[in-house]
């Protein structure tokens, strides 16, 4: 895989991933809930597909921050594990009203946004910490 410099959360494929995949459940699922589940199912599941790339992109501007980041990421994570849920109840609950086939395809792809989030977390750690490492003054003999 060819290495980008990062300049922006647009940058980041987990950024474009989930809003992807949010357009696929505003547009394919949440529309073709019913009626009854619009301030409960059909909310909540509208609610944690466009978290996701708003925490990173609103994550992304605090990356200087020592948690900042890493805590947006977080909570993505969360909100990704949530919408993994509800669209599993959206199939489970309602299957005359949804898409199965699509169900499926988002659950694994909010399932890849959460293993990418971590992972992105995790790098971003490791990445701050080393750099720390490196730009840290050298303490000299007399110090």
């Amino acid at each position: 895989m060819d290495k980008i410099k990062i300049t922006s959360y647009r940058d980041l494929d987990v950024y474009n991933r989930s809003y992807r995949a949010c357009l696929l459940v505003m547009k394919e699922i949440v529309p073709k809930l019913p009626s009854r589940e619009k301030y409960d199912l059909a909310d909540q599941l509208s609610r944690s597909s466009k978290a996701i790339p708003r925490l990173i992109s609103e994550g992304y501007a605090k990356k200087h921050q020592k948690m900042g980041f890493q805590k947006y990421l977080d909570d993505a994570m969360a909100e990704a594990n949530e919408t993994s849920v509800s669209l599993t109840q959206c199939s489970d609950i309602y299957p005359d009203f949804t898409d199965q086939d699509l169900c499926r395809s988002l659950i694994n792809e909010y399932d890849i946004v959460g293993k990418q989030l971590y992972r992105l977390r995790n790098s971003w750690r490791n990445f701050s910490e080393n750099k720390k490492l490196i730009t840290k003054p050298v303490s000299g003999p007399n110090d």
